[in-house]
């Protein structure tokens, strides 16, 4: 474990800590938002670059608005009006995005967050906690989130939560990955397959409607590994309404185990990454609008530069009759873990 200043926030110093195995795979992550900020990959050459999309210290991730590499929480996607019922009980969010919310809180959620630090060899755990009523959530919260580098090159993230009341807990990664280089232009060559022959379609401010529909005979269907680009500007009114990819794909015979839920290819260099989770959901974001600015090392950053796999229970779950529930308590502590594996 390597570890080096990341800069300074309003809330304190930062630091950057690196895993690295064997193989060349090297994942860097910060303890400001248990994000992650560099992830370096060998292609078919052995040539390696950096491919999540990022900023080069802390200050671009306490101003920045994409949520690129951050640990989101307690509650990733959108709730509906901004609301939800637990145990008879109305609770109020953040109305940030329209009427609903979304990721919980633009500025206080986890990801702006200084997280405490336990360091392993090739792991390291970030803990944080939420108290009663903040940002609106029930319950006195207590969250880690653990990346795990193993000799199979896989980035395990594993999250565990307890709260001392029911509460809504459904977190996520929200890394944005080019497989050519994060500072290697569109996504739109990459091949993309996921285990999902159903998706939920959404109503205008991407709340989903609460159909469980297949992909069948759609630009949606990614049963079959598919360019991501060739149906992505298609006239199908689901991409018209989020200006292309941002929905959530119901991962086939979701169990509880973990599986391989979805891989992407860019062809040209070699790199495939295969993700895995115990989740019943992921939500493929195509990047459609990401801001326009400048990332790492002078990068170029703007709309479908990079692409997500934010593997969750679906948008707005909690008040959905019919979806699986991100409900969790004193006799339900919340544990899950999603896999991101490069061949």
């Amino acid at each position: 474990m390597k570890k080096r200043f990341f800069g300074n926030t309003p809330q304190g110093e930062t630091y950057l800590y690196t895993l690295e195995n064997k193989n060349g795979i090297k994942a860097e992550v910060t303890n400001f938002g248990a994000i992650l900020v560099n992830l370096f990959v060998p292609d078919k050459n052995g040539k390696t670059v950096d491919v999540v999309l990022g900023y080069d210290d802390a200050s671009g991730y306490v101003n920045g608005g994409s949520f690129l590499g951050a640990t989101v929480g307690p509650s990733a996607n959108r709730i509906k009006d901004a609301k939800f019922v637990i145990d008879g009980v109305t609770y109020v969010l953040d109305a940030n995005d329209g009427k609903n919310n979304l990721h919980s809180h633009l500025q206080d959620a986890f990801h702006k967050k200084i997280w405490d630090v336990l360091e392993g060899d090739n792991w390291i755990t970030f803990m944080t906690t939420n108290e009663d009523s903040v940002m609106g959530f029930p319950g006195n919260m207590k969250i880690s989130v653990t990346y795990t580098l193993t000799l199979e090159n896989e980035l395990k993230i594993h999250y565990q939560g307890n709260s001392d009341k029911n509460t809504l807990l459904n977190m996520t990664n929200h890394s944005y990955f080019n497989l050519a280089g994060h500072n290697n232009g569109l996504i739109h060559d990459h091949v993309l397959w996921m285990k999902a022959s159903h998706y939920t379609p959404v109503v205008a401010g991407a709340i989903p409607t609460g159909e469980i529909a297949p992909v069948t005979g759609t630009p949606m269907d990614f049963t079959t590994p598919t360019v991501i680009g060739s149906r992505i500007t298609e006239d199908f009114e689901q991409l018209k309404l989020v200006g292309g990819y941002d929905h959530n794909w119901v991962v086939d015979q979701a169990d509880g185990q973990i599986q391989l839920i979805a891989s992407v290819e860019d062809k040209t260099s070699g790199r495939i990454m295969e993700t895995y989770t115990d989740l019943p959901g992921v939500q493929f974001y195509a990047g459609n609008f990401i801001a326009k600015e400048t990332g790492k090392a002078g990068a170029t950053y703007g709309p479908r530069t990079g692409l997500c796999l934010e593997t969750q229970y679906y948008p707005n779950s909690i008040n959905q009759e019919g979806f699986p529930k991100p409900e969790f308590g004193p006799e339900k502590p919340y544990d899950t873990t999603t896999i991101y594996k490069f061949i």
